[in-house]
């Protein structure tokens, strides 16, 4: 997933389908094809006879501040200085198997396009 989650995430800028339709082409997938796929995931948990596969991406933005209106803040930011700040981004992917094939995915983060 290291190799294919900014791949995955940068396509989102593009035109075409968004993240939850290209990730909806591994429901059914077996373990072994999602992980040769993906990548070894940064996090397993089984529970109730399922398997949670957790992938996680995170990248780090530069935003430069408006010096009036405190971007992206606001208007009523507790500072009004200009210069640019420093935003981390993630977007975390969840597959959820059952008897070693994908029933569904979550995703959650402000960077899952």
């Amino acid at each position: 997933m290291r190799r294919l989650l900014p791949l995955i995430l940068l396509a989102g800028c593009a035109i075409g389908p968004n993240l939850e339709s290209r990730l909806a082409a591994s429901i059914g997938q077996s373990e072994l094809q999602l992980v040769e796929g993906f990548g070894v995931p940064n996090r397993t948990y089984e529970t109730g006879g399922l398997r949670f596969l957790q992938y996680e991406e995170r990248r780090q933005v530069m935003h430069q501040l408006d010096p009036y209106w405190g971007y992206p803040y606001g208007r009523f930011a507790p500072y009004s200085v200009a210069g640019p700040v420093l935003l981390t981004r993630s977007c975390d992917i969840t597959f959820i198997l059952k008897e070693g094939r994908v029933q569904s995915f979550t995703t959650r983060g402000d960077d899952c396009r």
